[in-house]
């Protein structure tokens, strides 16, 4: 069985004790490669030397996350960034496989929605420019989300909704919006999970599996640290859901990455 970890910030502190160790039980289950989006400058040398020490097992994407924007009088220099380091990435991390994660957070203020959505925007045409895929964190704002990437439909925008969490009638308008595939992680393994009956329902052709992890993990670890090994457990819950085998689920979202991300050309 082959998995692909879409968002996984295995560069971050909570791994420094056993990294290599984690590393080794994500390969243990089947997971190949792991994609790793940018956050902000604070985190670029921790992911960009897990990319040196890693070639093609760990991919870097760059993109300023929404949040580090918030209450940043120096977010637009973040952004400059962003764009110089797409534009000549740094030595031996290989090439970035997307713009992210970018997007729209309302969770903690909406003071800061007119920033997030014009580097939003910049983000988005950066991917375009570049011929790039786009990781979208969207966290109380899908209208807002699904109202800009609307304005975008038929300029080949592509990407993946970073953790979906809304219903039906969203996935189908983002479907309508561009050429998008929609990240499940551990939410969908929560028990009375919303997230689970509208996978149900969704395509296996467009869903790819994720953990953004050290974050939301799923059952039966919740309250302990999430980690690349166990998109496992997500890939055996969606296969439950929609009543095929785990292998089946693998190969789908396993291709739907490959395909989207680029990563014909990278090895497993």
């Amino acid at each position: 069985m082959r998995l692909i970890d879409t968002h996984s910030h295995l560069y971050e502190p909570e791994f420094d004790p056993d990294r290599e160790a984690a590393l080794a039980r994500a390969t243990a289950a089947g997971v190949g490669r792991l994609l790793l989006p940018a956050i902000d400058s604070a985190s670029h040398e921790r992911l960009f030397e897990l990319c040196r020490s890693h070639p093609g097992q760990c991919i870097p994407m760059m993109g300023l996350h929404p949040t580090s924007v918030n209450d940043n009088p120096r977010w637009r220099e973040e952004l400059a960034l962003v764009e110089r380091y797409l534009e000549t990435p740094p030595a031996r991390i290989g090439r970035f496989c997307a713009v992210g994660e970018i997007g729209l957070d309302l969770y903690w203020s909406r003071d800061f929605e007119a920033e997030q959505t014009e580097a939003f925007r910049r983000q988005i045409d950066l991917a375009l420019q570049h011929d790039l895929p786009i990781a979208v964190h969207t966290r109380d704002a899908w209208p807002e989300t699904l109202a800009l990437l609307r304005e975008y439909r038929g300029q080949g925008l592509r990407g993946v909704l970073h953790a979906y969490s809304d219903g039906l009638e969203t996935y189908r308008e983002l479907k309508n919006c561009g050429d998008f595939f929609f990240g499940i992680g551990g939410v969908v393994t929560f028990k009375k999970s919303k997230l689970a009956e509208t996978v149900q329902q969704m395509e296996l052709a467009n869903l790819v599996l994720e953990t953004d992890c050290p974050y939301l993990t799923p059952a039966p670890h919740r309250g302990e640290r999430n980690e690349s090994a166990y998109v496992r457990l997500v890939c055996d819950k969606v296969a439950e859901l929609k009543e095929v085998t785990a292998e089946e689920v693998a190969a789908a979202t396993t291709a739907n990455a490959v395909r989207l991300f680029g990563l014909t050309d990278m090895q497993a």
